[in-house]
């Protein structure tokens, strides 16, 4: 009860952000699941061009039938070794309370469904390309700048799981993640949003129009 009250005052509280006041010309999406919300980023010049090195480590951006990109984040046995909530073990729910190394997962989707559970958010320029930089910052490189791929992870044919840097935790989840992301890009955003919940929250009072 204690977890989820500050996790309500934390999507209250908004966190520092550097607002833009140009034009809000790009739109990113946020799609939600039962624990979790990943990002969805439009597969259009910019994107693809700076997330190429995703493309040669296997997650094809040029793809002729991809429109978005799927970003998420998370702890890495939780994340990439848990397909399904039928594979969780106490162990790997207990590492993930208590700390693991986190790693980024990219996917590629074309048309999306009509009851996707979807909330838009609205970014200038600016903050789109601080947020696309944020991300690839966030990844941890091999000896020829390419993004650590964990091989032998994945749920689909066309997604990949990447090392980022940091530690996922009870306390950063990958809920938080996505709220630092946000704010970290410029944009008005809870200080602490450990759960979907947490987003939501947050997202309604701070970028919902």
């Amino acid at each position: 009860m204690l977890y989820l009250v500050a996790a309500i005052i934390g999507a209250v509280v908004p966190g520092p952000s550097d607002p833009d006041n140009s034009t809000k010309t790009r739109e990113v999406l946020l799609v939600s699941g039962p624990i979790h919300y990943d990002l969805l980023l439009p597969l259009d010049a910019v994107t693809t061009a700076r997330f190429a090195p995703l493309t040669e480590t296997g997650v094809d951006l040029g793809h002729p039938a991809a429109k978005w990109l799927i970003i998420g984040w998370g702890a890495q046995e939780f994340y990439a070794q848990t397909p399904t909530y039928r594979d969780l073990s106490f162990s790997t729910l207990w590492r993930g309370i208590i700390g693991d190394s986190s790693v980024l997962r990219a996917d590629i989707v074309g048309t999306l469904r009509d009851d996707l559970p979807l909330r838009r958010l609205k970014l200038t320029e600016s903050e789109y390309i601080k947020l696309i930089e944020n991300i690839v910052a966030d990844l941890d490189l091999d000896a020829d700048g390419l993004p650590l791929r964990l091989e032998g992870a994945g749920f689909t044919q066309t997604d990949g799981f990447y090392r980022t840097k940091g530690r996922f935790n009870i306390l950063r989840t990958c809920n938080v993640w996505i709220g630092e992301q946000l704010r970290a890009a410029g944009l008005r955003f809870g200080l602490w949003t450990p759960m979907p919940l947490s987003v939501s929250l947050s997202f309604d009072l701070y970028q919902g129009e």
